[in-house]
C-alpha cells in the first residue's frame, strides 16, 4: 500500500495538488557493524524510525514528506575499514545545500535531518545554510539519544551493541546474524581526563580502538528489546515532527 508521507513512494498524482508543512531527510552511513549487523544497519535505523514517525505524525492530521535517505555518512576514522563509504563534510554541506535550495523553491520551508550516524554532525553546515536561506527552519535530530538507554538495555551502546542489535532483530531479523557470530564489542578509549569528561574531543581511528568495528556488548540484545525502544523512539520523534509543523515560522521561540 501506498505511503502518501513517504516520496519515493508516492506520486505525481498525489503531490501536484499537495501541502506539506515539514520535509524530513533520513540520512545514514554504510560502514561494518561488529560482525554480525549488516553495513547497512544506519540506513535501515534512518528509514524506519522517519517512516514510523511520520506515520504517526500523519494519523494525527498533519502533512508532512519523508525524502529518500542518504546512505552514505562521514566515516573519515573508518578510512581503512573495507567498503566503509565515505561522505566529507564539505560534500555532505553540497548535498544538504541542493536538498534545502529544492524545498526552498517548492515552499516548503521547514526540514529536520533525522540523523542515524554518530560520525554526521551537521550543525555548522545548518548555520550557513540558514544564512543562505532565511525562510528556512533548518533542524538536526539525533534519534538515538532520544530516550535513555538504560530504560531497555543494560549494555550501553556505541556502534552495533545491544541497542542496535536489538532494533536490528526487530526491524530486519533476515539480516542479523547468530550473536554467536558477534564479537563482545569491546574497545579501547581515549586516556585523557578532559575527553572522559566531555569537554574535549578528537577522531577515534577505529581500527586502532577495536577489532571487530563494534563498540558495545550486544549479546544481550533481543527482538523484543528492539521493538519496546523503536516504539518509545517513533512516538518520541514523532512529537517533535508535530510540534515543529504547529509551530509557525518566526514563533519558534518562548
Amino acid at each position: 500500500m501506498i505511503r502518501p508521507y513517504i516520496l519515493a513512494e508516492t506520486n505525481w498524482k498525489a503531490i501536484k495538488d499537495s501541502n506539506f508543512h515539514l520535509a524530513v531527510l533520513p540520512w545514514g552511513a554504510c560502514e561494518a557493524h561488529n560482525y554480525h549487523l549488516p553495513y547497512g544497519t544506519d540506513i535501515i535505523e534512518a528509514e524506519f524510525i522517519a517512516a514510523e514517525a511520520a506515520r504517526i505524525t500523519w494519523e494525527r492530521g498533519e502533512k508532512l514528506i519523508v525524502l529518500p535517505a542518504i546512505p552514505f555518512g562521514v566515516n573519515t576514522g573508518q578510512h581503512d575499514v573495507k567498503l566503509d563509504m565515505n561522505l566529507n563534510p564539505s560534500t555532505q554541506l553540497i548535498v544538504l545545500s541542493d536538498v534545502v535550495e529544492t524545498l526552498n523553491r517548492h515552499g516548503i520551508y521547514k526540514l529536520i535531518i533525522l540523523n542515524s550516524h554518530g560520525g554526521n554532525d551537521f550543525k555548522t553546515m545548518i548555520r550557513e545554510l540558514g544564512l543562505k536561506f532565511p525562510k528556512m527552519f533548518l533542524s538536526t535530530c539525533d534519534w538515538f539519544k532520544a530516550i535513555d538507554q538504560k530504560l531497555f538495555f543494560e549494555n550501553k551502546d556505541d556502534h552495533a551493541g545491544e541497542m542496535e542489535t536489538s532494533l536490528l532483530m526487530h526491524l530486519r531479523p533476515d539480516l542479523v546474524l547468530p550473536l554467536s557470530e558477534a564479537a563482545d564489542g569491546s574497545a579501547k578509549k581515549f586516556k585523557y581526563k578532559a575527553m572522559a569528561e566531555g569537554w574535549a574531543w578528537a577522531e577515534r581511528p577505529w581500527t586502532k580502538i577495536t577489532s571487530s568495528t563494534g563498540v558495545g556488548n550486544p549479546l544481550k540484545a533481543t527482538a523484543e528489546k528492539g521493538k519496546l525502544y523503536f516504539n518509545s523512539v517513533t512516538e518520541k520523534v514523532a512529537d517533535f515532527f508535530t510540534e515543529i509543523i504547529q509551530t509557525q515560522n518566526g514563533e519558534h521561540f518562548v
